[in-house]
């Protein structure tokens, strides 16, 4: 599992032009997931999220998470992190988990960040997105699980 973590000052989602979920500042979490992944995995990779110390303290050092700041968190499904390119110019997605599990694993993701008590808003699994983000710093983290 892979999740992509962006510190944001705002981040959003559009299907079909429709807003489906806004967030102010927090962390927007680009969810991956491979074959190998289960509900345990998500959970773990959910603790670390939340428990990141990506925001500023008093002192301007990066010692508070997200539930510290009263942030939010933006998850989205994002299969392409399993793209590979090792060979060609097109990226060959048989990493990535088939949409079944994906979607239980990414759900038990969302489940588990939600059940930390942090906000938490989502795209649409499987959907056409268009994601807006502020990166704030900017802070990008790559968790692996």
């Amino acid at each position: 599992m892979k999740v992509l973590i962006q510190r944001v000052a705002s981040a959003s989602v559009r299907v079909e032009g429709r807003p489906v979920a806004v967030i102010d500042a927090g962390l927007l979490a680009l969810v991956g997931v491979t074959h190998a992944d289960s509900v345990e995995t998500a959970r773990k990779l959910a603790a670390k999220t939340i428990k990141l110390r990506l925001f500023g303290d008093e002192a301007g050092l990066m010692n508070k998470a997200i539930g510290d700041v009263g942030g939010e968190v933006l998850a989205v499904a994002q299969f392409t992190l399993y793209g590979n390119t090792r060979k060609g110019n097109r990226p060959s997605f048989t990493d990535a988990a088939r949409p079944e599990q994906g979607e239980e694993v990414y759900e038990a993701f969302v489940e588990a960040v939600r059940a930390a008590g942090v906000p938490v808003h989502t795209g649409v699994f499987g959907a056409h997105m268009h994601v807006e983000l502020v990166n704030d710093g900017p802070v990008t983290i790559l968790l692996e699980g």
